[in-house]
């Protein structure tokens, strides 16, 4: 029985608010309720004038905002910035720095610190890119300015746009490729924008963001972010394009600049599935395919960006393969990429190097965190994935068990190791079988 007939008093409630309010508010369950009223989402369901908010600075210095960002920013941990503030000393004076940032946007002398640069290894290369980490104070603010204008932006986004939005992630995404190869649009541009977030062109960005914001105070504030400082070392400059990777409110931007590409996509009729930047647009023929990439070309070059000459291609997927968010995709099956692959052995092999002072048992348990989080997104892989990776991680183990028990000039796998210590030892053990736990899947979905 449905909860109307059981309550009446919730029937009534609901059915007394205009259908649009009551559409758009379960559409936006997740906005911050401290932050937008009952009022503010009657707007946003019936329209505002002109289409633009205004008055929206005194909803970002708002306290009890402040706070839940700040309770955001500490649940996600990370470094401290240029001010070398860490999360914890945040921490132990944060009802003073509250108040104090709540004081500074109030009377507009809130500034934002210059961004750290750091840099990391990218997935399966050699490379480095740049990651910015802002002070943990500008951390806050983003948040709470993201809290606040977030749920504006939110409602003009394509539904075929999957990265950095509420309620949605990369499964969403694959499972629409998915649906398409399956329906016959085997024809792929796989699109790849060179350096997109540090590309943005700052004017035409702010354009757009003031397509639905007047609230100068705001539009100044998130022109702050995009023109703070960058130091790298002992080196400093001022950034004249892009987002700075690595900040709160940066991904929001990157979705706000390429929602007019999406919307252009999905009027011309294209099946467009994009995850921040990266994107494929799934045809049934190759002539449009090619007239997509043209549209696509043509787009990005007056929005001030550029296709990857290398990177982006046509691919018919029967005869090819094209990637995306980790996976391979070719002839109507997925496999996890090869980079994906990569990283997987290079989180095995330092659990298991021949010299671990570990027991074999908490070697194991080790590796069971790492192999269940991996086969949770990429359990939909073709089954021909799962047992040469499983052999693989045995036979690591078979060569600690062997250094440990075994005099050898060297040390190397043999036949009679593996039936010494044969795959049911191993089982005995717990260790996580992507091809077991696969098959026992398989063998669910059947029955039910």
């Amino acid at each position: 029985m449905c909860e109307e007939h059981v309550n009446p008093r919730i029937s009534t409630t609901v059915t007394n608010k205009p259908k649009q309010v009551e559409e758009t508010q379960s559409m936006l369950e997740w906005v911050k309720r401290f932050v937008w009223s009952e009022r503010m989402l009657a707007a946003l369901g019936n329209g505002v004038k002109g289409g633009k908010w205004y008055a929206l600075i005194d909803k970002v210095w708002k306290l009890e905002n402040l706070t839940a960002a700040w309770k955001q920013v500490k649940g996600n941990h990370g470094g401290a910035g240029v001010d070398r503030q860490t999360v914890s000393w945040f921490d132990k004076n944060s009802e003073k720095e509250l108040a104090k940032l709540a004081r500074e946007l109030q009377a507009d002398t809130y500034t934002p610190n210059p961004v750290k640069r750091t840099w990391i290894e990218k997935n399966g290369s050699k490379e480095m890119r740049p990651l910015g980490v802002p002070a943990v104070r500008d951390r806050i603010v983003q948040t709470a300015l993201r809290n606040v204008i977030e749920p504006i932006f939110e409602r003009t986004f394509h539904e075929h746009s999957y990265g950095f939005r509420p309620k949605r992630g990369c499964k969403d995404a694959l499972r629409q490729v998915v649906g398409l190869l399956t329906d016959g649009h085997h024809w792929v541009v796989d699109a790849d924008i060179k350096g997109y977030f540090d590309s943005i062109p700052h004017e035409q960005l702010m354009n757009k963001v003031g397509e639905h914001i007047s609230d100068g105070r705001v539009l100044n504030l998130v022109e702050a972010y995009l023109e703070q400082d960058v130091m790298d070392g002992l080196e400093t400059w001022t950034p004249e394009a892009g987002t700075p990777q690595g900040a709160v409110i940066s991904p929001l931007l990157a979705n706000i600049y390429l929602n007019q590409l999406d919307h252009l996509m999905g009027e011309k009729g294209f099946e467009m599935v994009r995850y921040a930047d990266d994107f494929v647009i799934l045809c049934k023929t190759g002539d449009k395919a090619e007239e997509a990439l043209a549209i696509v070309t043509q787009w990005t070059k007056e929005a001030g960006l550029t296709l990857h000459p290398d990177k982006t291609k046509i691919v018919d997927e029967n005869t090819d393969s094209f990637e995306f968010l980790g996976y391979r995709f070719k002839g109507g099956k997925h496999f996890p990429r090869a980079k994906s692959l990569k990283k997987l052995k290079d989180s095995i092999r330092k659990k298991t190097r021949r010299q671990n002072g570990k027991s074999i048992e908490e070697i194991v348990k080790a590796l069971n965190s790492t192999l269940r989080g991996w086969y949770g997104y990429f359990k939909h892989s073709y089954k021909t994935t799962y047992p040469s990776v499983d052999g693989w991680i045995r036979r690591r183990l078979r060569t600690i068990l062997v250094r440990r028990t075994m005099k050898r000039s060297r040390w190397r796998f043999t036949q009679n190791d593996h039936s010494r210590w044969p795959n049911a030892y191993f089982h005995a053990l717990g260790l996580f079988s992507l091809e077991l736990t696969f098959a026992a899947e398989c063998q669910s979905r059947r029955r039910n």
